[in-house]
């Protein structure tokens, strides 16, 4: 059975959980959220302190989602996760969908989620500075990267966007997103970029 694995990616608290649980229900898919798998099955090694978060053992994390792709029995398969391009073997991967978020609307989300200090200000310079497309283009065929700005948008209406460019009848964009030069025109870039 030919498999379509699907990585949603971005900056942490962008939606990419959200996006993710609900197209894995439109497509009957299998679900992995990352930081689920590395805590379930321990493979982190060990704990960044600074961060408050595990540092994953990309070697074992690889391994096992391959092993999770191979014996699934469904052929859709959804991998959650800011990092999921550097822990799933590229020959997997069917396309990896960068989620972006205007900066301004991803704080507001941030501190929500009571993200504070260094952790607040390091992941919003990582997206502004598109850090996890960079990351995701170091990792994959430039053909199988789909960046969308999903800023404002309803769950439904991102997804029909996934789902046309999953069916060919959307093509998969990348680089028109440019956040610092959004913060710059309007003055305020020194507001988002103070780590």
């Amino acid at each position: 059975m030919k498999k379509t694995v699907i990585l949603i990616i971005g900056t942490p608290s962008i939606g990419k959980t959200t996006i993710a649980r609900e197209l894995t229900k439109k497509l009957s898919a299998c679900y992995i959220n990352l930081s689920s798998l590395v805590y379930t099955y321990n493979l982190s090694q060990g704990y960044d302190e600074t961060r408050k978060t595990s540092i994953i053992d990309e070697k074992k994390t690889r391994k096992k989602i391959k092993e999770i792709i191979i014996s699934t029995k469904t052929s859709n398969i959804i991998i959650d996760g800011h990092y999921a391009a550097s822990v799933v073997p590229e020959e997997y991967v069917t396309k990896a969908f960068v989620l972006r978020r205007n900066p301004i609307e991803l704080k507001k989300l941030m501190e929500k989620r009571h993200f504070h200090g260094n952790k607040l200000w390091e992941n919003l310079e990582s997206e502004i500075l598109d850090v996890c497309l960079i990351d995701t283009l170091s990792e994959l065929e430039e053909n199988k990267v789909c960046e969308i700005d999903i800023t404002s948008k309803a769950v439904k209406e991102v997804i029909n966007h996934i789902l046309s460019i999953i069916s060919n009848k959307k093509e998969c964009q990348i680089g028109k997103i440019d956040w610092l030069k959004m913060l710059e025109t309007k003055g305020i870039i020194d507001d988002y970029l103070k780590k």
